[in-house]
């Protein structure tokens, strides 16, 4: 059985929603600022009443942003590109009170506390088993590789070891990665395991330091930087393996963003965080399940992009499935507090993670 639960929308027909007026909005007073007492999204659906018993379920929403009544729809802005006059909703309260229904049943599970639907600093910490999750996992990511879009946030820590590395490759090259999204580092190390099989001048096998290892990264950047891309540093220095690697070969979308301590940094790193944050939310809007592995800010930045749900091309509505890797439970709830309640937490390392999922993925392994 695929775990890709049916959507039951709302019982607008209860009284407290028959009974809703319709929304109310007020116009934007500046470029990038919005009118006072305008509603915050979450990534939970959300419907807005436009009057006459007409709710309108929110497209693609994120937390953090606005609603901007457009024609006879709705839409979710982010605060920095609201224009001037923009309609944007109005509302504080979510509960169809004041023609916002922010609505976390529609998947079974429950995921508001009636009190208040969307808050941060909402679960503490706990101890899983995780065989369960790895085969749900598993049935997610085979679904998926067919009908939705999965995306990895992943940090360097999986270049750092050449199981996990290739692990990772396979995984891509079989299909299980449309878009990667990390940052300087993961391609650094990566293209360094490539060039001269080390990770910050550790071998990536036997992890012994090799002499003036500490310098190959470096080299990588420099090689790269003189030839302007890492596609042509692939080519010119016929690197043959790993995860950018492979990316390109399967011609997989990756996104790094920058960060201010970065060496070098690569070419293709966007140091603007503005045009980081466009290019990973063009991943977001597609995304139907997200693995987020050792890399805590990027997964936390991504979170806030992702919503709960996803509306397909034929008018259903999804789930969008969020599994945070760490090795510590500080990283997962450090991500549930920041909002984004619906993640799922493994706690394993990441090199054995990636180890464990492409052992079962592969082909020809057994299907659980």
């Amino acid at each position: 059985m695929i775990p890709i639960p049916a959507f039951q929308p709302p019982d607008f027909s209860a009284p407290h929603l028959a009974a809703a007026p319709a929304v109310r909005s007020g116009p934007a007073p500046a470029d990038g600022v919005a009118p006072s007492g305008f509603h915050a999204t979450s990534n939970h659906p959300e419907y807005v009443h436009l009057g006459g018993g007409r709710w309108v379920l929110a497209p693609e929403s994120r937390m953090d942003a606005l609603l901007v009544l457009k024609g006879e729809g709705v839409e979710v802005v982010e605060q920095r590109r609201v224009k001037k006059g923009d309609q944007v909703v109005l509302g504080r309260s979510e509960n169809g009170e004041e023609g916002i229904l922010v609505y976390c049943d529609g998947f079974g599970d429950r995921a508001c506390d009636e009190a208040e639907k969307f808050a941060f600093r909402t679960r503490g910490t706990r101890e899983t088993p995780f065989s369960r999750s790895y085969d749900e996992l598993y049935r997610i990511l085979r679904h998926d590789r067919e009908e939705g879009y999965i995306v990895w946030v992943v940090g360097p820590a999986v270049a750092f070891d050449k199981d996990s590395r290739q692990a990772m490759q396979g995984l891509i090259e079989s299909g299980y990665c449309q878009a990667l999204l990390a940052g300087n580092a993961l391609a650094t190390h990566d293209l360094e395991a490539a060039r001269f099989r080390t990770g910050l001048g550790q071998d990536i096998y036997t992890q012994a330091l090799q002499p003036f290892g500490h310098c190959n990264h470096l080299d990588v950047i420099n090689e790269v930087r003189l030839r302007g891309s890492i596609r042509r540093t692939i080519a010119e220095l016929e690197l043959s393996d790993g995860i950018i690697y492979a990316c390109e070969r399967c011609g997989v979308p990756y996104v790094l963003a920058g960060s201010i301590r970065d060496d070098g940094p690569l070419p293709e790193v966007i140091t603007d965080v503005r045009q980081a944050q466009d290019a990973m939310r063009e991943h977001a809007r597609r995304a139907t399940t997200v693995i987020a592995l050792a890399t805590q800010l990027h997964a936390i930045a991504f979170g806030n992009m992702v919503p709960s749900y996803r509306i397909m091309a034929d008018g259903s509505v999804r789930p969008v499935f969020f599994y945070i890797v760490d090795m510590s439970e500080f990283s997962a709830d450090k991500l549930a507090n920041r909002g984004s309640a619906q993640a799922r937490a493994i706690l394993t390392n990441a090199q054995d993670f990636v180890v464990n999922l492409w052992h079962n993925l592969r082909p020809g392994a057994a299907i659980s």
